[in-house]
């Protein structure tokens, strides 16, 4: 037998001196496989209609067994629902609760509610309050219009700061470093034909909302929808959230939903002096 091979005995018996793990390698481990299970809930909240365990592990790139284990895990504990037909999984309720109390806790259901009641009333359009989060921009809260057509971006939604008009806000009104750091990052994929794809453009699109006071988004995200958005300041004049009216295309032009900017500013200024500015 060839020097360099090994027998299956001789693993074993190396196996079996191998140290065991410290302390610190077995909190790491625990650490990492928490994150991992965290992954597969980031991964779940892009499938609206649920996917397979095979499906998900591909996305995660990580191994069937521990995608399968961890799924069981978080389907024990009611962060994930397992569908028997369509062997699929979804989001739980578990998530939703939690989400709940993030939301009361940042007052965006009792005291920001009422203020997108209020200008939908008005508007008799969708208002949309969202915030940052990385690369997306986070719905929060949402008011439909009476009309039968809906925006489709509900709670819970993820979406791209350069193709929405309270992404753009969000970006536009950013402190200087970081919104130097999303303009020179910020993955410009086109969703519509009218996206905006080119990076000098982008950032001259930046410099018109800042002038401007408020950000538009015409067909950019959704071909049929177009969007005005202002952001909410804090003291240091920096963006915590943004506020917008959505609508579709044959009910109001570009011209008549930015005629809702002063309605929008001052509904603004009333969430900014009442909720929490993280």
């Amino acid at each position: 037998m060839n020097v360099n091979q090994t027998t299956a005995a001789d693993e074993v018996i190396a196996d079996a001196k191998a140290p065991e793990p410290s302390k610190a390698e077995r909190t790491s481990e625990r650490t990492d496989m928490v994150g991992k299970a965290m992954g597969l809930l980031v991964l779940l909240g892009d499938e609206p209609r649920g996917a397979s365990a095979a499906e998900i592990s591909r996305r995660a790139e990580l191994p069937f067994s521990t995608t399968y284990r961890l799924l069981g895990s978080l389907t024990r504990d009611g962060f994930v629902d397992y569908e028997p037909e369509g062997r699929r999984y979804h989001l739980g309720l578990r998530i939703f609760q939690l989400g709940q109390r993030v939301s009361n806790h940042h007052g965006f259901a009792g005291t920001a509610m009422p203020v997108l009641r209020r200008v939908t009333e008005q508007t008799g359009e969708a208002t949309i309050l969202s915030v940052r989060d990385g690369h997306h921009h986070l719905t929060v809260n949402k008011v439909d219009g009476p009309q039968m057509f809906r925006v489709t971006s509900d709670p819970g939604h993820l979406g791209a700061l350069h193709t929405t008009a309270v992404g753009k806000a969000l970006v536009a009104f950013a402190e200087d470093s970081e919104r130097e750091r999303l303009l020179d990052e910020l993955e410009l994929e086109p969703l519509t034909e009218h996206s905006i794809t080119d990076r000098k453009a982008f950032r001259a699109e930046m410099e018109l909302v800042r002038r401007n006071g408020y950000a538009v988004m015409d067909e950019e995200n959704e071909i049929g929808m177009r969007a005005v958005a202002v952001p909410l300041l804090s003291a240091s004049g920096h963006v915590f959230a943004s506020l917008a009216t959505a609508a579709p295309v044959f009910r109001l032009s570009l011209d008549a939903l930015i005629a809702q900017v002063p309605l929008l500013q001052e509904a603004a200024a009333e969430l900014t002096a009442r909720l929490p500015q993280r």
